[in-house]
């Protein structure tokens, strides 16, 4: 899914280990990514580098439904804390992560399970259906 992409720039961000499980939406920028989820820059194949699966939001700040969605992620992040960790992204301003993606729609959900490829999720939808994708994709509930 996702094919080996070089760019440059190598800097560290200590993203705290607390926000990540903290029952909040964390916001996340290229470094973090590639410190806490995957390195694209050193490494070809997916390999998700998270304690928790993890939802990622790509998101711009002018999207109505974006902002729609929004409260929703907030509600989820904090129903599934310690269970899985919700990131958005920012489009406008994290160019590269938006291309990585192939985020040419907005919203666009990356749904990251602790084995195996990402699921992408284009649009918004209700909080039910988030919740079916997190209890059967992420967590394994069926």
């Amino acid at each position: 899914m996702i094919s080996a992409l070089c760019f440059a720039g190598n800097q560290q961000t200590k993203a705290s280990k607390d926000s990540t499980n903290s029952g909040q939406v964390v916001v996340m920028d290229k470094n973090m990514f590639i410190n806490d989820v995957f390195d694209y820059q050193n490494t070809p194949d997916w390999k998700y580098k998270g304690k928790l699966p993890a939802i990622i939001d790509l998101y711009a700040d002018w999207c109505g439904p974006c902002r729609m969605v929004a409260p929703i992620m907030k509600e989820l992040a904090k129903e599934y804390k310690d269970k899985i960790t919700i990131y958005k992204v920012n489009v406008d301003k994290e160019k590269e992560l938006a291309a990585l993606f192939q985020a040419t729609s907005i919203p666009l959900f990356v749904f990251i399970p602790m084995e195996g490829e990402p699921q992408l999720f284009k649009g918004a939808a209700d909080k039910a259906t988030y919740k079916k994708a997190i209890d059967e994709f992420l967590l394994k509930n069926k």
